[in-house]
């Protein structure tokens, strides 16, 4: 640990406050140091492994196209991404995807479809919501309602009004001659497990299609499973349909894979044409076998009932403890989140994030008060229990 401490240090750019963990391996729910230590996983790499490490079949998949065909730039066509992008379409509706590299990626291509659809009327301004996050571009602070990110960027880009989440009143009080697009996270996840309403998510809707504007949703983190449906917008507000929807994250389980969905719908998939986006990585053949072998296991599976079942036996569990510790539990599917009580204090998260970690867990804290559970959506009712287990005998113990 020392080693590559010492190595980190004097190579590695400064940019994560990273916990003193150093992992060797891993397999399925958990991890293991370089001393062998075990580690049930709860964090899934920020919701990005969603069939747990090292999957025997997702390594197969993308070992076979790796000795098939690894890269030829987006110059050329290949077969495993025009597959990928006909069964992204196939889970939302008819319109196109554009693949790229990250969830920052994705929702840059949600900003610049968005100025594209508004340059002729003049309009460029997206309103977006407190405690977001949609990336770390100059792009993505900018969208991001969060001040702490955008800290020492400034000058900013122009065009994003933040907004409370959940407040109609205030989106429709903030629509003007420029406001081209609303973009928002069904679930927020960094700003700490927050779901929208479903009369929200309607409202937007009304408010976008009354002033033509653009609904946008960012699913890097609650899209592909995570809630319990394919588009975790649909686990709250089924009937409402975006026009344009981010992914990252769990799409290929760990291998750097994101993309943004376009309606057809006013001709938006078709927008942003020859020589104004591109990208030279953007959905090469591996990630694009590896995301497609990672939708035929979540669906011959059933790792979406699995997401619903085993969410809500931990969200059960969690509120079970009856810690006077706890605010509250909150959360859909995998995505769980429980808020420390006040009396606890400030800047909770990270200590307690870490005091698990001590106990064989790993979770994901979310701004200073929220600790973030984002099993894989394979996790068993064993595992679910083993880490409500250690999560009790740690807030008893504190």
């Amino acid at each position: 640990m020392a080693a590559l401490a010492s190595l980190y240090s004097e190579f590695v750019m400064p940019t994560y406050g990273r916990f003193e963990l150093d992992i060797a391996r891993g397999a399925g729910c958990r991890v293991w140091d370089f001393d062998g230590k075990q580690y049930l996983d709860f964090g899934a790499g920020i919701a990005v492994c969603s069939l747990g490490h090292a999957h025997p079949e997702i390594t197969e998949a993308a070992s076979k196209q790796a000795s098939i065909l690894v890269h030829t730039s987006n110059l050329y066509r290949t077969s495993p991404q025009a597959e990928l992008a006909r069964r992204l379409v196939g889970l939302v509706g008819p319109g196109k995807v554009f693949f790229c590299n990250s969830g920052a990626e994705a929702n840059e291509g949600l900003i610049k479809l968005t100025r594209k659809f508004g340059s002729a009327s003049g309009r460029y301004e997206i309103l977006t919501f407190q405690n977001s996050f949609h990336g770390r571009t100059m792009a993505g602070i900018s969208a991001t309602a969060q001040e702490k990110i955008k800290k020492g960027f400034a000058p900013l880009l122009d065009g994003f009004v933040h907004l409370p989440f959940q407040d109609l009143d205030a989106v429709s009080a903030a629509i003007g001659p420029r406001t081209a697009a609303v973009l928002v996270e069904p679930v927020q996840g960094e700003g700490g497990i927050h779901v929208a309403s479903a009369d929200f998510l309607a409202g937007l809707r009304l408010l976008c299609d009354r002033h033509d504007l653009l609904l946008l949703f960012d699913e890097i983190q609650c899209g592909l499973g995570r809630t319990g449906e394919w588009c975790g917008w649909k686990s709250v507000a089924s009937s409402v349909m975006p026009d344009g929807v981010s992914w990252a994250k769990g799409i290929a389980n760990g291998f750097p894979l994101g993309a943004f969905w376009a309606s057809s719908s006013r001709g938006l998939c078709d927008l942003l044409g020859p020589g104004t986006h591109g990208t030279t990585y953007g959905g090469n053949p591996v990630c694009c076998a590896a995301a497609a072998k990672v939708l035929d296991i979540i669906q011959r599976d059933r790792l979406c009932e699995n997401a619903v079942l085993q969410g809500g036996r931990l969200r059960d569990g969690l509120v079970g403890l009856k810690s006077p510790r706890i605010r509250e539990v909150r959360g859909i599917g995998l995505m769980i989140g429980f808020e420390f009580a006040e009396e606890t204090g400030v800047n909770v998260a990270i200590p307690f994030a870490k005091k698990l970690m001590t106990h064989g867990l790993l979770a994901i804290p979310a701004g200073e008060r929220v600790i973030r559970l984002l099993p894989p959506l394979n996790v068993t009712a064993a595992e679910v229990d083993e880490a409500l287990e250690k999560i009790g005998r740690l807030l008893s113990a504190a």
